[in-house]
């Protein structure tokens, strides 16, 4: 990219000058023996600046573009469902002692400008840039379906976008953010390529994607797959059989091999439509947020690799 993304500067001088008297007048009571608080995992001599991003898959793609230079964490925890999230007073206070944030915009975090309204720190949108597809049915009618990044080729939007955030508000590293960027593209682009070759030989009409929640548009259009899904975005309630009725329907009629759904809902309705139909369910796909360390999925480009490799699988047939 060319040109970086709009960052939305604030006034960062007083609310740090609180934060370091605050620090200070802790320090003297605590007999000058600075205890890092029992949740930290920081250590109180880091005097990197500061990138908080919305959930846990940007703080992953910030952290590989960052590198060492920057400190970069997550308002939302592993695991958490991003669209409904509600910032805690420790979010706020968190961000307010950030230097940048990073959200991804498109109404995803439908809490986000509530969260940062009042809040003195610049942030960037990391998808600017992306050729949004609107959600066509459901209460989001019209809205931008937001989830940009499960497109391997978005997420190389996300990372220009990045480095050119932290080139702006470290330039003496611009450099490295720049190089960073560049090789971490490099792997984005193999997951990419790696889906479409092998999914090239299908017959057109099994080359689809059929989800619980509509959260694969971007990977399906860039990837030459049609695309079903239950619901178009999360939501409290489960499916309605109208719902679930069209899925078996178009499932049958186009002889889609296998169905999947995400990680963060109960797959409970997609069973019904691979009972009533000779697909298999093909598996657990991820969007949201990472897993833990130790989980299947502990960074975003094992969790590209994942759900390439599942509806690989899946849909030609080869599963294990």
């Amino acid at each position: 990219m060319t040109t970086g993304p709009k960052m939305v500067r604030g006034r960062r001088v007083r609310t740090s000058m609180i934060v370091a008297a605050t620090s200070a007048v802790m320090l003297v009571l605590a007999g000058c023996t600075a205890a890092p608080d029992a949740g930290a995992t920081v250590a109180p001599n880091d005097t990197r600046p500061v990138v908080l991003t919305t959930f846990t898959v940007l703080a992953d793609i910030a952290e590989n573009v960052a590198g060492d230079n920057l400190r970069v964490e997550s308002i939302t925890k592993v695991g958490a469902e991003i669209h409904g999230y509600e910032p805690t007073p420790g979010d706020i206070a968190k961000a307010a002692e950030a230097d940048l944030i990073l959200d991804n915009g498109l109404n995803l975090e439908a809490w986000f400008a509530q969260f940062v309204d009042g809040l003195d720190v610049p942030h960037v949108v990391v998808s600017d840039g992306v050729d949004v597809i609107t959600i066509a049915e459901d209460a989001y009618e019209g809205l931008p379906n937001p989830h940009a990044w499960m497109s391997p080729l978005n997420a190389q939007i996300y990372v220009d976008n990045m480095a050119a955030a932290f080139s702006e508000l470290d330039p003496d590293n611009a450099t490295d953010y720049a190089a960073n960027a560049e090789a971490y593209k490099a792997e984005l682009q193999l997951v990419h390529d790696e889906l479409s070759t092998e999914l090239a030989e299908l017959p057109s009409t099994q080359r689809a994607l059929v989800t619980c929640e509509g959260a694969f548009s971007y990977l399906a259009r860039d990837a030459g797959l049609s695309e079903r899904y239950l619901w178009a975005v999360n939501a409290e309630q489960q499916s309605t059989p109208r719902q679930i009725a069209s899925v078996i329907e178009f499932v049958r009629d186009n002889e889609v091999p296998a169905v999947f759904c995400e990680s963060t809902v109960s797959d409970r309705s997609m069973q019904q439509v691979v009972e009533a139909s000779d697909a298999t369910f093909g598996g657990t796909l991820y969007v949201d947020s990472l897993s833990e360390a130790d989980g299947p999925v502990p960074t975003y480009l094992e969790l590209l690799r994942h759900d390439a490799e599942l509806i690989i699988a899946g849909l030609t047939g080869d599963a294990s």
